[in-house]
């Protein structure tokens, strides 16, 4: 008598198994680290969109009875609605915080989706051309990582102005080299799998291959290093911001209001810097503890 599925459940789980992507998720799940990471993007992203629901002030308007008095009366005080306190010309820092939380965050999260997309497409197709063509490719990435990215965004601003669009697009285009290496690194080991020779081989289109079967397989390493990109943007805008060279009043991000608050520090308004660098080391801490878990959870070692 043979023994069938239904009398043997062991042979049927042995049989269903588990995919990889839920291996990972399941690690992910138990790696704490990673789940308190994730626990704080939660919170500073839901306080970046509905902090402002809380606000009885506008991130510019000015409170007349405190502006002068800022170190006397601008302390964090939930009587006159300044739950972080004021900055020296009498503004909400809690309205302000919020509103540098979302510019810190777009972007952060916009300069790495541009670094991504361009690096994968350019780092995907250098691989599986190769010969002269990934050479020549790569050769020019080694020239362009040559330069000093922080001149070249540093430079962009001045010729093209203090927007933000310029700030997104500056910061994505000068981080996107280190990820087509990485990519053109794994493309290279894909390009000679069954499943890529057989699409080959049938008459399938270079441009269809990386799109539909060289791409997809790197979702892991993209992912991984997607999140360990979001805290460099976001470093690297704060330190343009510190610069005075970011974005431009009235609004303002995380490392705006960090070289405010460290410019009035001697005046003992401790709350001006303390509130928004609590901010972005909670948001850096939850980008690098959550990248760290992806990390492990798709390592194939640990599989």
């Amino acid at each position: 008598m043979v023994a069938t599925t239904e009398n043997n459940p062991g042979t049927a789980a042995v049989a269903k198994g588990r995919s990889p992507w839920a291996d990972a998720r399941r690690r992910f799940f138990r790696n704490k680290a990673a789940m308190f990471g994730l626990v704080l993007l939660v919170c500073v992203t839901l306080f970046a969109l509905f902090g402002g629901l809380l606000s009885q002030w506008s991130n510019e308007e000015l409170d007349y009875n405190v502006m002068g008095q800022v170190v006397e009366l601008g302390a964090p005080s939930i009587a006159n609605g300044h739950y972080f306190g004021t900055d020296d010309l009498g503004r909400d820092l809690f309205a302000r915080t919020v509103q540098g939380t979302q510019i810190s965050l777009a972007v952060g999260v916009v300069g790495a989706l541009i670094a991504i997309i361009v690096g994968t497409l350019y780092g995907a197709t250098a691989g599986y051309v190769g010969g002269r063509v990934d050479g020549f490719m790569m050769r020019l990435v080694d020239i362009l990582m040559a330069v000093p990215y922080m001149f070249v965004l540093i430079l962009l601003l001045v010729m093209y102005g203090r927007s933000i669009t310029i700030l997104f697009v500056g910061v994505g285009l000068i981080s996107w080299m280190d990820m087509s290496r990485i990519v053109r690194g794994q493309t290279l080991s894909l390009k000679g799998r069954e499943y890529v020779e057989a699409a080959r081989a049938t008459g399938v289109s270079a441009p269809v291959i990386i799109m539909r079967h060289i791409v997809p397989n790197l979702l892991g390493v993209i992912a991984v290093y997607a999140t360990l990109l979001v805290p460099l943007m976001i470093l690297t805008e704060s330190f343009i911001s510190f610069l005075g060279l970011g974005v431009q009043e009235p609004m303002t991000s995380l490392g705006a209001l960090i070289s405010e608050g460290a410019g009035t520090i001697a005046y003992g308004t401790t709350w001006q810097l303390g509130f928004p660098l609590l901010f972005f080391v909670l948001t850096l801490f939850g980008f690098f503890f959550v990248g760290d878990g992806l990390r492990d959870a798709l390592d194939p070692k640990d599989r």
